[in-house]
Parts: structure tokens; C-alpha cells; sequence
């Protein structure tokens, strides 16, 4: 029987994906694995990733596993595994581990660390949550049962050592700026009840590198920089969507992630340059981009956890589109919808055809060059 993953989303400006799969069951991994097994030849960099997703909406298992063993093949020792609340855990206490046996077990087989994004926040929206939650605040009882999920999720899955708490969290608090100090009381309470029992996992808010800046959001990461790191996405974009500005300018924002940050280390947990004609993107741009990026990590590299590209391959853009149009933060503008969806669709290091645009042998150069 033909096994398939149901639907892969981009929600709000987090592009976070929930992919649902259907009839596969895969043992729990909470043991490391056996010593006798095969030792990878390709040395993987734990600090270097990237988002790794088949061209297609409803891609095959062997499909997906060959875009894991072609992701793995630059050298990346880290993906994304984005989960969803409401797929986790349909029925309270009840878990489904199938959606996430099988991404876990993808990354394991490879060899990859995990960062998880298990977020009660995603750019403008509060949750999602399971029905049974109903309308959660950050109270203690949200605080609780935060814990207690994700104490579920981490202690299955060894491979998690990096935990996304908020994602996208200036988008909710340009919204919500009242619930700053409830929102931090509750990080604080989650963070230190789960360090208690994973203490060599970390553990962090996201923020939208291009929205602070965009929206003079800066002074929201002084008040939110809690935790272990501080995570950043960056995606250079003006406020309608295009890529109004060259590589060299949008890289000089770079050092304003680690000027923000307080101190603390700091994540690009997903970075990258859409070639997009429509949004004036190029292939040859992406490639600088990419330079400067690398660049940037490595003359600052004791100040990163991790640099984890967005993304593998491009999406057709109809599948942004409507994940987009769908989404619960919802578009006022549609011309800034239908050049997001064209944004995301297009950051792909290879095209939908499977034809590797110049930036993947760039991403493989880079990292041998970290490593080397």
C-alpha cells in the first residue's frame, strides 16, 4: 500500500509546516541507538541544517527519504521538525505518534539533531490548540500542560536539543502588546520545570529577524530573550513582500541579531533568499546572499547554536498560496499574499523539476568549509 504524508502548510510568516502521514508506525526512540550501528561516512556539522521537504504536496515514504539522504549528502547535521498541538495530542493524554515517529525516525536514520518546533504561539495566532483545550491563556494551567506535553515529546525523542517555545512572537505581540508580562511569566515557568528534567536541552523564542525591523519591533527581543537563545528567521523582504534590496544590504542586518540578543546565543532557525522573478528574486542573488550569510556564521560562530537553511526544494506556488489564503493570520492585502506565497515557494536550493539551482553546490561548498 502506498504510503503518503497529507498535507504540508505554511502558516503565517513562521512558514512552519505540519505534515500529517498516514499508516506508519515506527518504533520509539527513546533509547539512543545501538553502538554496532553503521557509522555514516559523511561528517555532519550538528550546527549547520536544513529544511528538508520533498517539490510535492503528497510526496511517498521513499521520496521522503530520499530527500533526507540528498539533504544529508552536503554534510547538514540538523533539521526542522515542525509539530502541531492539535495532532499530537487529538484527545487529552491520549498521544498520536505517527506524524511524528516518522519525521523523528527520518532524522535519526541520518544521523541529524533536531530543532523543534513545538510552538503555543505562531506569528499572529495563539496556538493552534486541541479542541479539548478550548481558548487557553498564559495561565498556570496552560503552563502545566505545556509541560507536560513537551516533557512527552522530549523524552521520546532523544534527537530534540532545541526546543522553539514561541514562534514568530513579534507578529502576536504587535497584536497583543498586554500580554508581554503574562507571556513571560509563563515562558519562565515552562523553561525551568522542563530544564529540571532535560537539562542538556535548550530552549527558545523566534522572532522574525525582517518584522522587527520592518515593524521598529527591536526593543520586543530585550523583553523576550529568555531561555537558552534567541532564534531568529530571516527572509529580506520590504513590507509588501519583494526583494527590494541587493544581498550586500540586507546582510549588513545580520549583526543586529546578535546586538539585540542580550548576551544570550542566538539561532537563524530559518534563513534564505527566494529566486522568485516575481518578487525581483535571482538565482545569482541567492548565492550571495548565501555567502554573506555563511560568512557572517563563521566570523561569529562562538555567538551561534545554529544556522539551519530554508530551504531544500521549491514548492509550485498554488500550495503556498492556498496554505496561505487559509491561514488563521489571515492577508489584508493581496498583493502581499500572492508575493509571500511566491516568496516561500521559491527559496528552495532546487526547483520543483529536481534541477539543483547554483546555491545547492554553494550550501555544499559552505559547510565543507565550516568543517574544513
Amino acid at each position: 500500500m502506498n504510503k503518503k504524508i497529507l498535507g504540508g502548510a505554511i502558516a503565517g510568516g513562521a512558514a512552519a509546516v505540519v505534515i500529517v502521514i498516514a499508516l506508519l508506525s515506527i518504533v520509539p526512540q527513546s533509547q539512543p541507538p545501538p553502538t554496532s550501528q553503521i557509522q555514516p561516512i559523511i561528517s555532519h556539522n550538528p550546527k549547520l541544517g536544513l529544511v528538508i521537504m520533498p517539490p510535492i504536496q503528497t510526496p511517498t515514504l521513499a521520496e521522503i527519504k530520499s530527500a533526507y539522504q540528498q539533504a544529508t549528502s552536503t554534510g547538514i547535521g540538523r533539521s526542522n521538525v515542525y509539530l502541531n498541538w492539535p495532532n499530537i495530542e487529538p484527545q487529552q493524554g491520549q498521544y498520536n505518534w505517527k506524524t511524528s515517529d516518522i519525521l523523528m525516525g527520518l532524522n535519526r536514520e541520518q544521523n541529524l539533531n533536531v530543532t523543534l518546533y513545538f510552538s503555543v504561539i505562531n506569528d499572529r495566532v495563539l496556538g493552534p490548540f486541541p479542541n479539548w483545550m478550548g481558548k487557553p491563556q498564559f495561565d498556570q494551567k496552560l503552563q502545566d500542560k505545556t509541560v507536560q506535553t513537551l516533557d512527552a515529546v522530549i523524552s521520546r525523542y532523544y534527537i530534540v536539543d532545541h526546543v522553539i517555545i514561541g514562534g514568530d512572537v513579534d507578529g502576536y505581540f504587535r497584536d497583543h502588546p498586554d500580554d508581554i508580562p503574562n507571556y513571560a511569566k509563563f515562558f519562565d515557568g515552562v523553561y525551568y520545570k522542563l530544564k529540571e528534567k532535560h537539562p542538556d536541552v535548550k530552549f527558545g523564542n523566534w522572532f522574525s529577524l525582517n518584522s522587527i525591523l520592518n515593524q521598529y519591533q527591536e526593543d520586543l527581543v530585550a523583553k523576550l530573550n529568555q531561555g537558552d537563545f534567541v532564534a531568529y528567521s530571516y527572509y529580506p523582504i520590504d513590507s509588501t513582500g519583494y526583494e527590494a534590496q541587493s544581498p550586500e544590504e540586507e546582510g549588513k542586518n545580520l549583526q543586529k541579531m546578535i546586538d539585540l540578543a542580550g548576551g544570550k546565543k542566538i539561532a537563524l532557525v530559518e534563513v534564505g533568499w527566494s529566486t522568485a522573478k516575481s518578487i525581483n528574486g535571482t538565482k545569482d542573488d541567492q548565492v550571495k546572499f548565501m555567502k554573506i550569510v555563511y560568512d557572517f556564521y563563521r566570523k561569529n560562530n562562538s555567538q551561534f547554536e545554529f544556522l539551519t537553511w530554508y530551504r531544500q526544494y521549491d514548492r509550485p506556488v498554488e500550495t503556498c498560496y492556498s496554505s496561505l489564503n487559509t491561514s488563521p493570520a489571515g492577508f489584508d492585502n493581496g498583493i502581499v499574499l500572492n508575493n509571500t506565497a511566491a516568496l516561500l515557494c521559491n527559496m528552495g536550493l532546487i526547483d520543483v523539476d529536481k534541477n539543483p539551482k547554483p546555491a545547492w553546490d554553494e550550501l555544499k561548498n559552505q559547510i565543507l568549509f565550516v568543517t574544513h
